[in-house]
């Protein structure tokens, strides 16, 4: 799998799936089953190491468990989350990219638009693939007061919108959109020719992820909207994940009761 297989899928409207995976274990299993593609998550902050947010991850953590699920990969696309302030400038960015795609990424992922016009370019140029990060923008949260749904009004709608037309004439390869309306994400969607990943953020996205440990059921905590257990109803881990490719290729999944 590689973006060119992706962008594929989006002209011909057969959707894709994602999770994120953070050990070659549940990695190999996510490979086997057919998951396109594998985001080693920031998320880990919160799943594995227990934190309330992603603030704490560092980049040596990121390095680590992108070695780690690159050890069970054989096929899905493999991007890895670039953590809280290992971007700040280009030079930096260029650098941090660089580590996780030694360490086994086929693309980097990174939150905001066109606050990051040079790392885009930087990034481009030296032929490093880029997943952005529109919307809600968890290593934002304390400075945004929360989790909370982004893109609801006219002009924060028209700016992640038009933050994802530029992005992409930088070089961003796929747009992952979190927590926006679903007609926002259906008309980002249509307005870009970069495959778009949404999480929360409709049905008509390119493709789906989840954090594995939500659709798995194995969280006790808070559980946003667009989260649904795929282990319900199935008797192993594989049953789980083919539940979810299924509704995610046929569009059952995500609902009207999973989107805004």
């Amino acid at each position: 799998m590689n973006i060119d297989a992706l962008k594929t899928l989006k002209k011909t409207g057969e959707k894709f799936t994602c999770l994120t995976a953070y050990d070659a274990s549940f990695a190999k299993v996510f490979d086997h089953c057919g998951i396109e593609v594998i985001l080693i998550g920031d998320s880990l902050g919160n799943v594995i190491q227990g934190d309330e947010n992603t603030l704490g991850v560092s980049m040596q953590d990121m390095v680590y468990h992108t070695q780690n699920v690159a050890q069970g990969v054989e096929n899905a696309l493999l991007i890895s989350d670039m953590p809280y302030k290992s971007y700040e400038n280009p030079v930096q960015a260029l650098l941090n990219a660089q580590r996780l795609i030694e360490a086994g990424a086929a693309m980097v992922k990174f939150e905001g638009g066109v606050e990051h016009e040079g790392i885009f370019k930087v990034l481009q140029k030296n032929k490093i693939p880029v997943c952005a990060h529109l919307g809600l923008q968890p290593q934002s949260v304390i400075e945004i007061g929360g989790y909370k749904v982004q893109g609801r009004d006219e002009n924060s709608a028209n700016q992640i919108l038009s933050d994802a037309k530029k992005i992409t004439q930088w070089g961003a390869d796929i747009v992952l959109l979190e927590c926006i309306p679903s007609a926002l994400g259906k008309q980002i969607t249509q307005s870009i020719d970069a495959p778009t990943i949404g999480i929360g953020a409709g049905v008509d996205c390119d493709g789906q992820i989840l954090v594995s440990y939500d659709m798995l059921g194995v969280n006790t905590g808070y559980l946003p909207k667009f989260v649904k257990n795929f282990l319900t109803g199935c008797d192993s881990i594989e049953c789980a994940v083919k539940a979810y490719i299924e509704e995610v290729k046929n569009q059952t999944y995500p609902a009207d009761e999973h989107s805004y």
